[in-house]
């Protein structure tokens, strides 16, 4: 297969698998100038599968940048209501939305924090009514990403220049099952065995889990209602798709309050163009009591205080040691990729879609059964070769569900 058609199928499958646009279906692409050759692919797979207007968004880490470093200090803490009003007409007429990511994880770095707080809680207030649309799959929405040549120098400095961006290209390929046959086919198959999983866990019913591995010893609890699910969800009409391409993961949400112990990272995050390493958190009643970062300190501390839910956790997910992007040896620097590749849990928000009967609850009602309503979201990599998880039953029986990081049942 060459190069030029793995970008076909790989523009086919984001539209047909990732959000599964319908005829007439108006599809919003926020992406940036780095991926345009691509998205030009996208946008006419889009209209072939039927949809009836394709809208871009176009970013540039230039212009990014020189916002965050030159833009008045007032406008940090103001978000633009033409992209709120955007937001909610895509809602409003059913819409899907697909993010195409090649940011540079180091954009914003050397930007002061202040600034890059301001504005994730300006955005994250401002777009109340999109996130809740997302969180509770009203619409259809997916993550892709294809390589920039920052993100390339990044993931590959040890290549020489001219061969980081077809290095990247072909790891990325092979993260979305891309020259495996039937990409469609492979991703419909790969699903199967997800929800499989999910299902096996549904099954016992486990109160609790219990983290342990080198600098990790946490329990999370877990609500009755709880649902564990995969990266295949469904709109409120039925419609199917994937949220995050590549995905790995089933996942579910904890107690907010039940959370105990400590916790320790086991690869970077990259956070608003930043990136957070060797950190760790320790929690007391679900809170995050103290938190400590030899890299990236001061920025996650910002985002520990973003509002009240940002100190609790809102994403319980797990990922085999032995998974394809674990297996690959690949540090890549993007969440989207790194935390299919380990278990992971998330600061913020939960997903009310992994509460029976949440995605139709206030964030008041989710407040007051325990489940954790944030203006943030943000994963974080835990798991390694060293993690064994144990599931506890409501009778106390524990129950191991990993041990040296893979399933153990």
């Amino acid at each position: 297969m060459t190069f030029e058609e793995k970008l076909e199928q790989y523009a086919e499958l984001a539209v047909k698998v990732g959000v599964n646009i319908q005829k007439g279906q108006y599809l919003l692409i926020n992406t940036s100038t780095d991926t345009l050759d691509f998205t030009r692919i996208v946008v006419k797979k889009a209209y072939e599968a039927g949809a009836g207007r394709v809208q871009v968004n176009l970013s540039d880490p230039v212009f990014t940048r020189a916002f965050y470093e030159l833009g008045a200090e007032e406008e940090f803490s103001q978000f633009p209501k033409w992209i709120v009003a955007q937001r909610d007409e895509l809602i409003d007429r059913k819409g899907a939305l697909l993010w195409i990511d090649a940011e540079d994880p180091d954009l914003l770095a050397g930007v002061p924090t202040s600034r890059l707080s301001a504005q994730q809680k300006a955005s994250g207030n401002a777009l109340v009514r999109y996130r809740k649309a997302v969180m509770n799959d009203e619409i259809a929405w997916s993550i892709i990403a294809v390589p920039s040549k920052k993100w390339a120098a990044k993931v590959f400095p040890d290549l020489p220049e001219e061969d980081q961006m077809a290095a990247l290209w072909e790891a990325i390929f092979k993260t979305v099952r891309i020259g495996e046959g039937n990409a469609v086919e492979k991703w419909h198959e790969h699903v199967n065995n997800l929800e499989s999983r999910a299902a096996q866990l549904n099954e016992k019913k486990f109160v609790k889990l219990h983290y342990k591995a080198p600098g990790t010893d946490l329990t999370i609890e877990l609500p009755d209602k709880h649902l564990w699910v995969s990266g295949s969800s469904k709109t409120p009409d039925n419609t199917t798709f994937i949220a995050n391409m590549p995905t790995e993961e089933v996942f579910t949400l904890p107690a907010k309050y039940g959370v105990n112990g400590t916790v320790s990272n086991t690869k970077p995050l990259a956070y608003q163009g930043n990136i957070i390493d060797k950190f760790t958190l320790t929690f007391e009643k679900g809170k995050i009591v103290d938190a400590k970062a030899e890299v990236g300190n001061e920025l996650l501390q910002e985002l520990i205080t973003s509002d009240k839910g940002s100190a609790y956790l809102g994403e319980v997910a797990l990922v085999p040691h032995q998974s394809p992007i674990s297996s690959s040896g690949i540090l890549y620097y993007n969440t989207l990729f790194d935390e299919n590749a380990s278990n992971h849990l998330a600061i913020g928000e939960a997903y009310p879609t992994c509460y029976e009967g949440g995605r139709e609850l206030e964030e008041g009602q989710l407040e007051s059964l325990g489940i954790n309503v944030s203006i943030t979201h943000v994963d974080f990599m835990i798991g390694s070769a060293e993690m064994d998880i144990d599931g506890i039953l409501a009778d106390g029986t524990e129950f191991p569900i990993f041990r040296k990081g893979n399933w153990a049942f």
